[in-house]
């Protein structure tokens, strides 16, 4: 996000307006967000059309924020999708669902290289692609995304097949460099199989006057293998769960698996100690966090001190270091890929949180917790289709307790010692999810409400 630029950012026409209010990607509900153009940069297109890429800032009060906008222009007897917009050269469509941006933003992402704006530039970092750019031979845009725009490309050489590429453009821009890029690329280049390899990254500089020097950068786009044939394992667990099948195994696959990555980040990247202060900045988050949940929850109005016990207990335990970790780890956030087992995806870390936030090290528990939370989701999915109560929260735990015993394993060494500290970063999980579903999925409240109570009994 930009707090202010450096020079005077020129409006938006109404039809592009209209389109971004109508995206999943677009935060602010507003029903007319004010929005002006920061600058663009444009994309050699390879054929007649123009391409290039705007960056939009939303000045809206309480919904500051900068997207990325890649768009391609045509003439109006040269379209054959529905346009997004109207310019005095005729149409404007939306970029990563037209060819001639998808083909130049894989050339300058693979192949590197840099484009210059008005006040915007952008630059091409090949990390793992060996070889020249590939053709593309189809491409199509990822539905369901909510924060970004994903282009699964099938791409050739002329020597024979090459790997599909999957192209994440994200959507809302941040100063810093982009997590999902930064580690998913650091584990790759240690060899692990445990996420899907790095090609190349696009990075961004763009005016902001509330940084110093005038200016920020941060990731733009970031090119990755492409896993095809794959389920993710929300739906492998969930599927487990309804059969009522043994899933022990394949959760003591899942605790090694997060351990591994763990234990990668951990040597390739920056650790500190959980020193007093990183502790109470910790502890000060949950009890916030605490609070909120209270507010929104009656049930749990009268066991705030239990809450506060639990976390109080969790500061006089034994804390492991900090490090990079993947900072929002579920089941919907790891595939299981035949021949290769479990990989994780989507190393952004929370999306509401400020991207420096997000580039700090953190306690690998929380990685942890929120697993164990999954878990127990699909437990609650199961209570709330009315099937075999008994039965679904027996096969959690039993799932629970193979994946703690397969991240100990992992990890070489007893997690028995971060007890108190791992169910502290549970029920703050809990806690959090209750507020989500308050405001999101009212229905789905029950899980992690009944949750908070059930951890807060064992932890009595």
């Amino acid at each position: 996000m930009t707090s202010g630029t450096g020079t005077a950012p020129s409006a938006l026409g109404p039809d592009l307006v209209r389109w971004m209010s109508g995206q999943r990607w677009f935060a602010n509900s507003d029903e007319a967000p004010a929005l002006t153009r920061l600058g663009s940069f444009p994309l050699p297109p390879g054929d007649a059309r123009s391409v290039e890429t705007l960056l939009v800032l939303d000045s809206s009060p309480g919904a500051a924020a900068l997207y990325q906008v890649p768009v391609v222009h045509r003439p109006h007897d040269d379209g054959d999708r529905v346009p997004i917009a109207a310019d005095r050269d005729g149409v404007v469509l939306d970029g990563p669902r037209d060819l001639a941006y998808v083909a130049a933003l894989l050339r300058l992402v693979l192949g590197g290289g840099s484009a210059q704006g008005d006040t915007v530039r952008a630059e091409g970092r090949p990390l793992g692609w060996e070889g020249p750019v590939p053709r593309i031979v189809s491409a199509r845009v990822l539905s369901g995304e909510q924060s970004n725009t994903s282009i699964i490309i099938e791409t050739a050489r002329d020597d024979g097949p090459a790997p599909a590429v999957i192209v994440k453009v994200f959507r809302a821009l941040h100063h810093g460099e982009n997590p999902d890029v930064v580690l998913q690329s650091a584990i790759a280049a240690a060899g692990s199989q445990r996420v899907p390899r790095t090609y190349g990254a696009l990075l961004g500089e763009w005016p902001d006057r509330g940084r110093p020097g005038g200016r920020a950068t941060g990731h733009l786009a970031v090119a990755q293998e492409f896993l095809a044939d794959t389920e993710d394992a929300w739906r492998v667990t969930l599927a487990a769960a309804r059969t009522g099948a043994d899933f022990r195994g394949p959760a003591r696959d899942l605790g090694a698996a997060t351990a591994e990555v763990h234990r990668v980040l951990a040597e390739a990247l920056p650790t500190t100690d959980a020193d007093g202060r990183a502790k109470d900045a910790v502890l000060a988050s949950m009890r916030g966090r605490a609070g909120q949940a209270a507010a929104a929850v009656p049930s749990l109005r009268t066991r705030t001190g239990d809450i506060d016990a639990v976390l109080s207990a969790a500061a006089a335990d034994e804390w492991p270091r900090f490090q990079r970790i993947h900072g929002d780890l579920h089941l919907g956030q790891v595939l299981l890929v035949p021949g290769r087992g479990w990989v994780l995806l989507d190393f952004e870390g929370e999306p509401l949180r400020p991207m420096d936030e997000r580039n700090e090290p953190d306690s690998p528990l929380r990685d942890v917790a929120g697993m164990l939370r999954s878990f127990d989701y699909v437990a609650g999915t199961l209570e709330l289709e009315g099937g075999d109560v008994a039965r679904a929260r027996a096969g959690a735990d039993a799932a629970r307790a193979a994946f703690l015993e397969g991240y100990a394993t992992g990890l070489g060494e007893p997690i028995e010692a971060h007890a108190r500290l791992l169910a502290a970063f549970e029920l703050d999980k809990a806690l959090y999810e209750c507020v989500y579903e308050v405001r999101n999925r009212p229905d789905w409240l029950p899980i992690p409400e009944r949750a908070v109570h059930r951890l807060l009994e064992v932890a009595a």
